[in-house]
């Protein structure tokens, strides 16, 4: 072959090789185009359980689901009987709340259609629609003790000096908190969110591990295959045992509680040791369902009565519809001695007249969180309300702990939330047998009164870690 030939050769074979790159390109950028587009129109929770049959998970995502609570007396059989006249199958039964059951339509009807259907019946008490949740983010001279983690420093929340423009003071007194407790490794809080990357070096070694002695979840109807091994935890959103975060949201809740203090890496938490138990029900676009969060709390009773020592639930996300069986299962909860700290939102809006769910919930164990920024001043995002909302805590330029053993900054009520959940969970380790009443009353006595809050919170004031443990 001569010299000339040889290029000819080459230059079609390098114009083929183009060619099948191209063509390559096109179809990744089609498959790809497609999976987006299905993505936007679907459920992630469908994906993740079946991602090679995308018909099934489209089939399922136009599911209507229904929330519906038979009346006392309509025993489990005769809710079958129902059901199946009506062509529909039960979804899950809620076992904290007697009668509860989620509801899954067979035949294609809308959701409006399906909840009217059931309002109908005299066997039922009430009907509503599964809505969507959404994470509380914005894209938060005497004894003391300090924190010797690297970037504590960063962390106004715990110790404002007035570094960055803020304001000296304008913090909940960790350090002098830390005095008389840094926490306890026998009180467990719930982190109901995105999960919690259970792996992270700051705060491996206060997550909640099952004990031995303590038998792994069961739900028949969630868990057909028999138990679940919920070794840290529960992951609502795939039904197993790993509540690993992919979003980073919970995983910075769970920060704010109980990253571990004084081992010289990252940040501290308001509890240098607690026992964080992450429950995953939102995906990795922070999106989750009344029916997720249900099953979540659901749970959280389970493992509340099967002798878990969890105590508190830390509630950062919300909604504006009202539902009564989320409502129903927080009030369980409250049976159970569960307080619920819970976000106020983000719609720098007045929760007296618009409510926010399930923060604006009248029960007894519910505490809804507005945000502060660093100079101690209402954040321009939060939600208010001079009843319904309670306390204020740090929720802007909060750093925490995040995805990939990182740390980041966030804003927004989802990140003053855990500031009082830890705060609550620091009471309990000094008082471990108190009562749910009696902490919550604890916790909104233990406030500093503030100018900026007259009239937006219902206690006036800022969450004080040191006057909650009696520490001043």
């Amino acid at each position: 072959m001569n010299r000339n030939n040889i290029w000819v050769h080459l230059t079609i074979a390098l114009a083929l090789i183009l060619m099948a790159a191209f063509a390559g390109g096109v179809r990744k950028l089609y498959r790809d185009s497609k999976r987006a587009s299905a993505l936007a129109s679907h459920s992630q929770r469908d994906y993740e359980r079946e991602p090679e049959r995308e018909s099934v998970a489209e089939e399922n995502a136009e599911k209507a689901e229904v929330l519906v609570r038979f009346r006392s007396g309509v025993t489990a059989d005769a809710i079958e009987r129902i059901v199946q006249r009506l062509n529909d199958e039960v979804e899950d039964r809620i076992e904290s709340v007697d009668g509860l059951d989620i509801i899954e339509d067979e035949d294609g009807k809308d959701t409006e259609s399906v909840v009217a259907q059931y309002r109908a019946l005299p066997e039922v008490e009430y009907a509503e629609a599964n809505s969507e949740i959404t994470l509380d983010d914005e894209d938060g001279g005497r004894k003391h003790v300090h924190a010797d983690d690297e970037l504590f420093f960063r962390q106004w929340g715990l110790f404002n000096s007035g570094q960055n423009s803020g304001k000296a003071g304008a913090d909940i007194s960790a350090m002098r908190a830390w005095a008389a407790t840094k926490g306890s490794d026998q009180v467990v809080v719930a982190v109901l969110d995105s999960g919690v990357d259970y792996s992270h070096p700051d705060l491996v070694k206060n997550i909640w591990t099952r004990p031995p002695i303590i038998k792994a979840y069961q739900d028949d109807d969630l868990t057909s295959e028999g138990p679940v091994d919920d070794v840290h935890g529960f992951n609502i959103v795939d039904d197993n045992g790993d509540p690993m975060d992919d979003n980073g949201h919970g995983t910075h809740c769970a920060g704010i509680i109980g990253a571990e203090g004084g081992n010289g890496l990252g940040i501290a938490g308001v509890n240098w040791n607690v026992k964080i138990m992450p429950l995953k029900f939102m995906d990795s676009d922070g999106s989750g369902t009344t029916k997720d969060a249900i099953e979540a709390i659901n749970y959280v009773i389970d493992r509340k009565r099967a002798g878990v020592n969890v105590r508190i639930i830390s509630a950062s996300w919300g909604s504006t519809v009202k539902s009564r069986a989320l409502e129903d299962v927080i009030h369980k909860a409250y049976d159970e001695g569960i307080l619920f700290v819970a976000a106020a939102g983000n719609a720098s809006s007045d929760n007296d007249r618009a409510p926010h769910y399930p923060a604006s919930y009248n029960i007894g164990n519910v505490v809804s969180v507005a945000a502060l920024n660093r100079k101690d001043e209402l954040a321009s995002f939060s939600n208010y309300g001079s009843t319904s909302v309670h306390v204020a805590a740090p929720g802007e330029e909060i750093l925490s702990t995040w995805l990939e053993h990182g740390f980041e900054e966030k804003k927004g009520t989802s990140m003053a939330t855990p500031f009082v959940a830890g705060v609550a969970a620091l009471i309990l380790s000094q008082n471990p047998k108190m009562s749910v009443d009696d902490l919550r009353a604890r916790l909104l006595q233990s406030v500093d009164k503030l100018p900026s809050l007259n009239g937006k919170v219902s206690t006036g004031g800022r969450i004080n870690a040191a006057k909650a443990v009696s520490a001043e």
